[in-house]
């Protein structure tokens, strides 16, 4: 990520001070962005609730949000033990682990956008920890493409049967395929995550493709430098080289793309440059001051909760606020985004295994200490708003793109 005039973040970082974390070898490097932004921009919204008398907007808003409840398909038996709360203050003095997927659905709007197609995918999996003290967002990114062993899981419709040296991604196809709704689709991939990392899964949160372009055109685009242009036909999205503002369509193609000039098909790259999109909304939304201008945020708040399908823990704006609200006290400096280390499959150059190392990061998400973190860094190309500036100061090494050996 790189501006005209200036070296790139992965250079300016690498003369920084050595005073960092160890972070095992083969991880991911982390991705120290200004997504404090984000857990500002939720507030933003809440505030602006509780300044007004809008009830029946709120009314609105709050029954966008689809909820999904996994207890008829959950077996509490094999799942990690959950954290005993503090008697005096339930909701407080216990880390959250809340699981992040993008769902790929080809049908109704979502078609216009991927193409007509049956079932529904998922390329896009990430778990969100927030720390019992609230001082630390950490975000793990599960590459798609991992080979892994998924266990059995319940749909709405049957048992899913366990698979050896599968695809990440395939447990939550299967769960739709076999359930053929979201709770079964859901159901297997947050068993899948539970039993790879033994953390137990607290929520979770469904965005898909149309809710994705429809934030982004609410806050009339997302400006980005890039070093060169891309040219992806398959995620129909051309975008060239230099200063630009994306809109939503160019936006979530440019997260969705993997192949065309200008990129390396990797699955990898594409994680990097979906997380300095979600940085470049947050800059983009801060910067235009919503609080101030109703209607815009109106906009962005209808597109972002007709977006979204959740577990029961976040089924309300008032959870949502809630949350929110108790992140007011995290730095910028410590929320961090990672990719579970990982290495080339030696059975196969196109799929990815994870490395020892990845126990390392999920015992310290079990534990809530902070995840070991990697001196490697290279650039994604893309100039995400305020950027140069926080590499200057950062303490950690930019973003990462090369996959990692052991």
């Amino acid at each position: 990520m790189t501006s005209p005039d200036s070296r790139t973040r992965a250079a300016r970082r690498a003369d920084a001070s050595p005073a960092r974390r160890e972070r095992p070898a083969h991880a991911r490097p982390a991705r120290r962005h200004n997504i404090g932004k984000v857990v500002a921009l939720t507030l933003v919204g809440v505030f602006a609730f509780t300044g007004t008398a809008a009830g029946a907007l709120y009314y609105k808003l709050d029954h966008n949000i689809e909820t999904v409840d996994l207890e008829a398909l959950t077996d509490e038996s094999v799942r990690p033990p959950t954290a005993e709360p503090d008697p005096e203050d339930p909701n407080g003095g216990v880390a959250l682990n809340i699981l992040l997927i993008g769902s790929d659905a080809r049908n109704g709007e979502n078609a216009a956008i991927g193409g007509e197609a049956g079932g529904m995918r998922s390329d896009t999996t990430m778990v969100m920890h927030v720390s019992a003290d609230r001082t630390r967002v950490e975000v793990v990114s599960i590459p798609r493409d991992s080979l892994v062993a998924l266990p059995s899981c319940e749909t709405t419709n049957g048992t899913v049967s366990a698979k050896s040296n599968a695809m990440f991604n395939s447990a939550f196809a299967a769960g739709w395929d076999t359930g053929g709704d979201i709770e079964s689709a859901v159901s297997c991939t947050r068993s899948a995550v539970e039993s790879l990392t033994n953390v137990r899964m607290d929520g979770f949160m469904v965005v898909d493709f149309t809710g994705f372009e429809k934030m982004v055109d609410a806050i009339g685009g997302v400006p980005l430098y890039l070093d060169s242009e891309i040219n992806s036909p398959m995620a129909d999205l051309y975008l060239p080289a230099g200063q630009q503002t994306l809109n939503g369509q160019q936006a979530l193609g440019l997260a969705r793309a993997r192949k065309g000039e200008g990129l390396d098909g990797s699955d990898l790259k594409r994680i990097d440059r979906q997380q300095d999109l979600l940085n470049a909304m947050a800059s983009t939304v801060l910067s235009k001051n919503l609080l101030t201008d109703t209607p815009a945020l109106i906009q962005f708040l209808n597109s972002a909760t007709s977006s979204l399908t959740v577990s029961n823990e976040f089924s309300s704006i008032t959870d949502l606020a809630g949350l929110a609200l108790s992140l007011k006290g995290v730095s910028m400096d410590s929320i961090v985004f990672e990719t579970v280390p990982i290495m080339d499959a030696p059975s196969d150059k196109n799929r990815v295994v994870w490395t020892s190392a990845a126990e390392d990061v999920w015992a310290s998400m079990a534990a809530d200490v902070p995840i070991p973190q990697s001196e490697t860094a290279s650039s994604t190309g893309i100039q995400t708003p305020g950027a140069a500036e926080a590499a200057e100061t950062a303490d950690a090494p930019a973003d990462g793109t090369a996959v990692v050996v052991p």
